[in-house]
């Protein structure tokens, strides 16, 4: 495997010394990062309310966008209010310190985002999920009763899986829980429309809380939690909101007036992830789960194999510089057709190599 220095966009196809290959990695799932149509709602919304935001939002002066965001947001995605961030991380990393204030006892999933674990805490990653989840139940059958704060992702993009939380649901009841999950890798992927899980998982006995970055299969530079109104009104009177910056106008404008280009790419991206998994069942050693857009393998060989002819892939050591690597292949809804089933082809191919 070689590194790509580029100097132009990424989109469905990258170059380098006048040879094109083909891109199935990062985390654009939409394949907005390259769409004209999107790019032209960006810059209209850019010549409409200027090129960058630097007031907090508690400035006397105010733009309306992002209100507008944050209402429209939290009700696609079943949330009674809604607070949009300059990125997903510090919208994670705002909502569990809130939370913090009210928790006597933590469980975190073992693939827990780092932008929601609080300062100096560290999962337990040599248990899989499933351990994960019999451990808190078996936990909190024995601890008195206390406030529990439950902190995961909706998904484990490196696996990959979609998490089921609906064990949460008959848990003792003689705890106070809060659950924060991270949508990051959900919003644009998984479930019925684009706004990720808040609305699968807001009948469980439990404060739910979502946060994630916006910036992945959405395309916008930002973050935004989702929940309740009580914990969402403090959050939006700490310091941490009332001082900083909110996301570039521009992308929250372009984001408001792009629902038709949202409902087309994630239809599209259902579809090339179905059609890739139905097609993939017979290649031995790649990993994938039904309706999600990204499949996994060991054999390191496959990547520098398909770059050979003409695929790039997403290979390298995650978080840490000292961590396995993790090979990944991930779909967009720019794909076509006959890239998925080039790729197809081609693993086909190499898989005994």
């Amino acid at each position: 495997m070689s590194l790509f220095h580029l100097q132009t966009k990424i989109g469905r196809t990258i170059e380098r010394d006048n040879k094109e290959y083909l891109y199935f990695s990062g985390t654009d799932y939409l394949g907005l990062a390259a769409n004209v149509e999107f790019e032209e709602l960006v810059i209209k919304g850019i010549q409409r309310l200027g090129i960058n935001h630097g007031l907090s939002r508690i400035n006397n002066v105010r733009l309306d966008v992002y209100d507008q965001f944050e209402t429209f947001f939290a009700e696609k995605a079943g949330a009674e209010k809604g607070l949009l961030w300059s990125s997903g991380y510090l919208a994670g990393y705002a909502t569990v310190n809130y939370l913090l204030d009210e928790t006597d006892y933590i469980f975190m999933a073992p693939d827990t985002h780092p932008a929601i674990l609080p300062d100096e805490l560290s999962p337990d990653t040599s248990q899989t999920f499933k351990q994960w989840v019999q451990y808190v139940q078996e936990m909190t059958e024995t601890l008195k009763p206390q406030r529990v704060l439950i902190l995961g992702n909706a998904v484990d993009a490196l696996k990959p899986s979609i998490h089921d939380y609906s064990w949460i649901g008959h848990l003792t009841r003689k705890h106070q829980y809060s659950f924060l999950i991270d949508d990051s890798h959900a919003f644009g992927t998984v479930g019925d429309d684009i706004f990720g899980t808040y609305k699968k998982w807001k009948f469980l006995p439990v404060q739910l809380l979502v946060s994630g970055s916006l910036a992945k299969g959405l395309g916008i530079p930002g973050g935004v939690t989702l929940g309740p109104i009580s914990p969402i009104i403090g959050m939006a009177n700490r310091r941490i909101f009332r001082s900083a910056s909110p996301a570039p106008q521009g992308y929250i404008w372009a984001f408001l007036n792009a629902q038709h280009i949202y409902k087309q790419r994630f239809e599209k991206l259902q579809a090339n992830s179905q059609y890739f998994n139905s097609i993939t069942r017979n290649i031995n050693g790649l990993e994938g789960e039904l309706g999600y857009p990204i499949f996994s393998f060991e054999n390191r060989k496959w990547v520098s194999l398909l770059e050979n002819e003409g695929i790039i892939v997403s290979s390298f050591p995650y978080p840490e510089p000292t961590d396995p690597w993790t090979n990944r292949i991930v779909l967009s809804g720019y794909h076509e057709k006959a890239d998925l089933k080039k790729l197809y082809e081609t693993l086909e191919k190499i898989q005994g190599q």
